[in-house]
């Protein structure tokens, strides 16, 4: 019924993935996929373009309620309708949260190798990161990495005195971790025992393998605090259908923060930093994701894990050097370089730059990750077959 497999030319129409690589070079980097959205989703954007006054925009009564539905049908997480604020992304609902939360100086936590955009985002924030690097496990006999939480470390980040913020990331990006009911309950308990506010990014929350749904932290620490006879665990989750549904230039998001007082800072810091106005189409694609897109999504979850089963068999069995992530959520490949001859006395920024300038394949320098990506590279899997296996193909051969 969908196509995955179309090749959409996205060269010439401003895309950042494609447009900023030069022509001969394939982007697997950028977390941005290469599927036109949803087909109702495109239909609600034309509806809307077909009016032709695009002025300031009331968010309705329905886009909160298809929120509401989402969410309670798909991952029995019920939301009140004041709990949700809506902003323009992401990046931005967490920078305010952090400018709410936090005092020049304090430490934010988080699980490395993450998402390097919440390196910036605590520096800007006037904050310091305490990196706390996740365990990883590798099966020298099928090649694959598993992580998992060092709690130890973890608790004794959290107990430090400046610690404000644990910024945690649902599913995991990059390690492709989901993490478990009992794992959520317990980084709650740590969070309320030392006094620190959670933030979860669960942008990426839709992406997981087939048959498999995550689990949202918002319910989870929700049935935490209600077993508190004192003060509550503060917390926020952070969503967007952009990743899942491929709609990030459209810059729409939603926070979900059931603590009134702390909803109320993080509302005036979302106001303050002036990324308080949606866009019409943000609007209708969100309304039209939640509604119409979930046959869609499921769709293209399957595909993305067929081309994880197919990539990881290609660079297993060609380069027995490498170890690869096993991925449970997004649709990002993590995969661990260190030991190919290639990247031997030199950075793994050096090497990504050797294979983007003569394999003529781009992808990220894991490095960029933290301290522990060191020596990875991740791969956006989110392409057509055929794109993933010629940039495969170069990486091999370069490799080889």
């Amino acid at each position: 019924m969908y196509n995955f497999d179309q090749i959409t030319n996205r060269r010439g129409t401003n895309s950042v993935k494609w447009d900023e690589a030069p022509d001969e070079v394939l982007p697997l980097w950028v977390a941005d996929m290469d599927f036109p959205t949803a087909p109702a989703v495109q239909e609600a954007i034309v509806r809307r373009a077909t009016h032709g006054c695009f002025g300031y925009t009331l968010v309705p009564e329905t886009y909160y309620q298809a929120i509401q539905d989402w969410f309670a049908t798909r991952h029995q997480w019920n939301i009140e309708r004041e709990e949700i604020l809506y902003t323009i992304g992401v990046i931005p609902a967490i920078a305010s949260t952090l400018k709410a939360v936090c005092q020049t100086g304090d430490n934010v936590v988080v699980l490395t190798p993450v998402y390097n955009c919440f390196f910036n985002l605590i520096r800007n924030a006037g904050c310091q990161t305490i990196e706390v690097p996740l365990s990883a496990a590798k099966c020298l006999a099928c090649g694959v990495i598993s992580y998992d939480i060092d709690w130890q470390a973890l608790e004794n980040a959290l107990a430090q005195e400046k610690t404000t913020v644990l910024l945690f990331c649902n599913p995991h990006n990059p390690a492709g971790r989901l993490w478990t009911e009992k794992e959520l309950e317990r980084v709650c308990a740590l969070c309320h025992r030392h006094g620190v506010t959670l933030i979860s990014d669960e942008i990426h929350n839709e992406l997981t393998a087939p048959d498999t749904l995550y689990t949202p932290l918002g319910p989870v620490a929700a049935r935490f605090n209600q077993k508190q006879t004192g003060k509550e665990l503060p917390f926020v989750i952070c969503t967007s259908p952009s990743k899942s549904f491929n709609t990030a230039g459209l810059q729409n998001a939603n926070l979900m923060v059931p603590d009134a007082e702390l909803r109320r800072k993080i509302d005036r810091a979302i106001n303050l930093n002036e990324v308080c106005d949606v866009n019409p189409f943000g609007v209708e694609a969100t309304i039209a994701a939640y509604n119409e897109g979930g046959e869609w999504l499921d769709a293209l979850r399957a595909y993305i894990f067929s081309n994880y089963r197919y990539a990881k068999e290609q660079l297993l069995n060609t380069l027995p050097a490498l170890r690869i992530a096993e991925l449970q959520g997004t649709y990002l490949m993590w995969v661990d370089c260190s030991q190919l001859k290639k990247i031997q006395g030199k950075s793994v920024e050096q090497f990504c730059e050797e294979l983007k300038e003569k394999a003529k394949v781009w992808f990220c320098a894991g490095s960029i990750y933290g301290k522990s990506g060191e020596g990875f590279i991740r791969i956006n899997l989110a392409c057509p077959r055929a794109t993933l296996s010629e940039a495969l193909s170069r990486f091999i051969q370069y490799v080889k």
